[in-house]
C-alpha cells in the first residue's frame, strides 16, 4: 500500500483563507508532543482523501476509498463541485495507480480545473482524463491549456459540452503546438464557429502528435469548415477525425475533398448530418479517387438520395487501389440498380460493407419541358436553310398571305417536321387567337419573334444560375487555398496527387487542379523553391547536374519552365535582355543525384520538432552581410531553326563555373554588288542617235523599232 505524510502536500490553500495566520502559528504552538507525533505518522491515499474532505468541508466519496487502488477512476455524475475536486486533487498528487480519472458531469467549473492542474504537476502517472460537461468556460480552457503544456503523461483528454467559444481555441492551439505526446482529444458539444474552425485548422497543420480528434455537434461552416480542411490537406498523424452535427454543407464537402486529394493518413471520417446533398457527394468523390487510406466514410443522415449513393459505390468501384472497407448511408433508400452496382463491385472489393436504408427508392427526374412547336418548326428550317417565308408560301397557293387552318394542318402534317397532334393544335391556337379559321403570315411571323425572345430570356437564366454556381465554387476554392497557405508551415510540402506515389525514377511529373497549385520540393540545403502549374499539363524539370540533357518529345513546339535561383542571394534576370548561346552552371560537384527523387523521396513531412531551422533575419541596412559568390543556372537552352552541335562544357580552372560551347551553322549572307546609275540630261538628248545606239547594243533577233517622238 502506498502512502505518503499529509504535511508533504503542496496544494496551495488548503487552509482556510479566513484564518489568520499568527493564529495559526499559535495553533501549531499550541500542540502537545503526542498530536505532533500523530501527523508525522504516514498516512494512506483514503486517509489523506478523508483529512482532506474533512478539511475543505465536503463529504466523502465512498467509491474513491472502496477503489483508490484501481487503475481506472469513474467518479462521473457524483457532483463533487469545486471543492470535492479539490480534495479529490489533494489525495492524488503522490498516487501511482490512477491513469484514468474520469470527472464528467461534476460542475467543477474553472475552479476545480484549476486544482487539477496544480495536481497534474505533480502526478505523472495519469494518462486519461475525462472533464467532460463541467462548465469549464473561458477560464477553464485557460487551466486545461496549462495542463496540457506542463503535463507530460496525459495522452487523451475529453472536453466535451464546456461551453468553450472560438476565443478560446487559441489556448488548446497554444498548447499542443509543441505538445506531441496527446493522441485524443475531444472537443465535441462546444460552440466552435468560424473563427474557432480557422484555430483548429492551425492545430491539425502543425501538431505532430495528434491522432484522434472529436469536433461533432459545433457550428463549423463555410468559413471554419475550409479552414479546417485545409488544416487537414497538410496534416500527417491524425486518423481518426469526428466533425458530425456541424452543417458543412457543400462548401465543406468540396473542401474535404480537396483535402482528401492530399491526406494519406486519416482513416475513418464521420460526416454524420452536415447537410451535404448529392452534389456535395460528386465533389467528396473527387477526392476519394485520389486516396488510398480511408477505411471508414460515414455520410449518415445526409439529404442524399440513390444519385450519391450510386456515386459512392462507382468511385470505389472505378478506384482499384481504394481502401474503403466501410460506407454507411443508413437513411437512403436505394433501388435495383445500386444493389446490382453494389454486387459487382464486391466482387472486386469483398471487404467493402455499405450500410443503407433498405430497397424502394427512386431517382427523381424532373418532368421534361414542354417544347415549343414553333422552336420545332424553326429548327427543321435552319437545318434545310430554309426561310419562312419559303415554308408558308408552299401551302399559301393563292399567294393571299392567309391559309385556311385545315390546310395549315395538313401541310404540317404532311411534312417531315416532327411534331404530334398535340403540338399541332397548340400551334394552332396561338396562330388563331380570334377563332377566323385563317392563319396569316404575319401572326406566324410574331408567334416566331415572340419564341426567339422566350428562349434567349431561359438561356439567360440557365447562364447565370452557372455563373453563380461557377463564382461560389471559385469563391469556396479560393478561401480554401488562402486558408492553405495560412496553415501550411515554411518547411512542409504539399505534392499535387498526380505523381505522389508514383515510382520515383526518372524525371518527375507534377500534375497540377486549380486548387492545388503549390508543389514544394526540398533541397539538400534545405533551401525551398516552387513549380507552379495552372493549367492541367505537366510540368517538367529539367536536370540541373546531369550530363543528359532534357529533350521533351510530346509536343514539336518547346516550352521551357525555368527553376528559380537556389539562392536567395541570387540575382534575378532581367526582363526584354536577351540570353546569348553560351550560358553558365553552378556547382559543378553537385551531381544529377542530389536532386534526384529517389535520393531524396518527395514525402509530405514536415522536420522533427528537435530540428533546428535557421532562422530568418530581417536585411537591414547596418547589419553587414557575409560576402556571397553570385552564382547562375543554366536550365535550358532553347532554339528555333537552328541546328546545334558540339555541345560540351568546360571546367573553368579560375573559377567554380562551367563554360558550355556550341556550334551553329550560319548560312552566308548574299552580298549586293553596287551598280552605278547614270542620269542623262532629258535636254541634251539627241533622239535618231540615242535610237542609232540602242538598234547596235540589241540583239539581232529582237530588233528595237525607231523611238516615237514621245521619248
Amino acid at each position: 500500500m502506498s502512502t505518503l505524510s499529509f504535511e508533504s502536500l503542496c496544494l496551495k490553500d488548503c487552509l482556510s483563507p479566513t484564518q489568520p495566520q499568527d493564529m495559526e502559528d499559535e495553533f501549531d504552538t499550541d500542540l502537545d508532543s503526542d498530536e505532533k507525533e500523530e501527523s508525522d505518522k504516514e498516512m494512506s491515499i483514503p486517509e489523506v482523501y478523508l483529512q482532506a474532505c474533512k478539511l475543505v468541508g465536503v463529504v466523502p466519496v465512498s467509491y474513491f476509498i472502496r477503489n483508490y487502488e484501481s487503475t481506472t477512476m469513474a467518479l462521473s455524475h457524483h457532483g463533487l463541485g469545486p471543492l470535492g475536486c479539490k480534495a479529490l486533487a489533494i489525495a492524488l498528487v503522490a498516487d501511482m495507480h490512477i491513469n484514468n480519472l474520469e470527472l464528467a458531469d461534476n460542475h467543477i467549473q474553472a475552479e476545480g480545473a484549476k486544482y487539477l492542474v496544480e495536481m497534474l504537476r505533480a502526478n505523472f502517472t495519469m494518462q486519461h482524463l475525462d472533464l467532460s460537461n463541467n462548465y469549464l468556460k473561458s477560464a477553464g480552457a485557460e487551466h486545461v491549456a496549462k495542463v496540457l503544456l506542463d503535463n507530460i503523461s496525459l495522452k487523451s483528454i475529453k472536453l466535451s459540452g464546456n461551453g468553450f467559444t472560438d476565443d478560446d481555441a487559441k489556448y488548446f492551439v497554444d498548447a499542443l503546438l509543441t505538445n506531441s505526446r496527446m493522441k485524443e482529444l475531444d472537443l465535441s458539444h462546444n460552440e466552435f464557429c468560424g473563427k474557432g474552425g480557422e484555430q483548429l485548422g492551425q492545430l491539425l497543420a502543425n501538431n505532430e502528435g495528434l491522432e484522434v480528434l472529436d469536433l461533432s455537434w459545433n457550428h463549423l461552416r463555410m468559413k471554419g469548415a475550409v479552414a479546417l480542411c485545409a488544416g487537414l490537406k497538410v496534416n500527417m498523424m491524425l486518423t481518426h477525425l469526428d466533425i458530425s452535427w456541424n452543417g458543412f454543407g457543400n462548401e465543406g464537402a468540396l473542401a474535404m475533398g480537396e483535402a482528401l486529394k492530399f491526406n494519406n493518413t486519416l482513416v475513418h471520417l464521420n460526416l454524420d448530418n452536415n447537410r451535404i446533398t448529392n452534389e456535395g457527394v460528386g465533389m467528396l468523390c473527387r477526392g476519394l479517387e485520389f486516396n488510398d487510406t480511408l477505411r471508414v466514410l460515414l455520410l449518415a443522415y445526409n439529404s442524399l438520395t440513390v444519385e450519391g449513393a450510386l456515386a459512392l459505390v462507382n468511385v470505389v468501384k472505378n478506384t482499384p487501389r481504394t481502401a474503403l472497407e466501410e460506407i454507411n448511408i443508413c437513411n437512403v433508400l436505394v433501388n435495383e440498380t445500386f444493389v446490382h452496382l453494389l454486387e459487382v463491385t464486391c466482387q472486386e472489393h469483398p471487404g467493402l460493407d455499405v450500410q443503407f436504408g433498405g430497397v424502394g427508392g427512386f431517382i427523381a427526374k424532373k418532368p421534361p419541358q414542354p417544347v415549343d412547336p414553333m422552336k420545332v418548326i424553326q429548327d427543321y428550317l435552319d437545318q434545310r436553310k430554309l426561310r419562312l417565308w419559303d415554308f408558308f408560301r408552299n401551302i399559301d397557293k393563292d399567294g393571299t398571305m392567309r391559309v385556311p387552318v385545315a390546310d395549315f394542318r395538313k401541310a404540317v402534317q404532311q411534312s417531315s417536321i416532327p411534331l404530334d397532334r398535340y403540338q399541332i393544335e397548340e400551334l394552332i391556337q396561338r396562330l388563331d387567337r380570334d377563332r377566323t379559321g385563317k392563319v396569316d403570315y404575319r401572326g406566324l411571323a410574331d408567334t416566331r419573334k415572340q419564341m426567339m425572345k422566350d428562349h434567349r430570356r431561359q438561356l439567360r437564366k440557365v447562364e447565370s444560375r452557372q455563373k453563380k454556381e461557377k463564382q461560389k465554387s471559385d469563391r469556396i476554392l479560393k478561401t480554401f487555398q488562402s486558408a492553405v497557405e495560412a496553415v501550411t508551415p515554411s518547411s512542409s510540402i504539399v505534392i499535387s496527387p498526380g505523381g505522389a506515389r508514383e515510382d520515383s525514377s526518372g524525371p518527375q511529373h507534377f500534375s497540377a487542379t486549380p486548387l492545388s497549385s503549390w508543389h514544394h520540393i526540398v533541397m539538400s540545403n534545405s533551401s525551398r523553391y516552387s513549380v507552379t502549374n495552372l493549367s492541367n499539363e505537366h510540368v517538367h524539370l529539367p536536370m540541373v547536374g546531369g550530363t543528359t540533357p532534357y529533350r521533351p518529345t510530346s509536343s514539336p513546339a518547346m516550352r521551357s519552365y525555368s527553376q528559380p535561383n537556389l539562392l536567395d542571394d541570387s540575382p534575378r534576370s532581367t526582363p526584354g535582355k536577351s540570353i546569348s548561346a553560351q550560358g553558365i552552371r553552378s556547382d559543378p560537384e553537385m551531381g544529377y543525384s542530389k536532386l534526384s527523387p529517389t535520393a531524396y523521396p518527395l514525402t509530405r513531412s514536415r522536420p522533427a520538432l528537435d530540428a533546428k531551422q535557421p532562422a530568418v533575419k530581417a536585411k537591414s541596412k547596418k547589419v553587414k552581410k557575409k560576402k556571397t559568390t553570385k552564382r547562375h543556372t543554366l536550365d535550358l537552352v532553347c532554339t528555333s531553326g537552328i541546328t546545334i552541335s558540339n555541345l560540351t562544357s568546360i571546367d573553368l580552372t579560375i573559377s567554380d563555373h562551367l563554360a558550355i560551347t556550341l556550334d551553329i551553322d550560319i548560312p552566308t549572307p548574299h552580298v549586293k554588288q553596287n551598280r552605278t546609275i547614270t542620269f542623262w540630261n532629258i535636254k541634251s538628248i539627241n533622239i535618231p542617235s540615242l535610237s542609232s545606239t540602242l538598234a547596235a547594243t540589241v540583239s539581232a533577233s529582237a530588233p528595237i523599232s525607231t523611238a516615237s517622238p514621245l521619248l
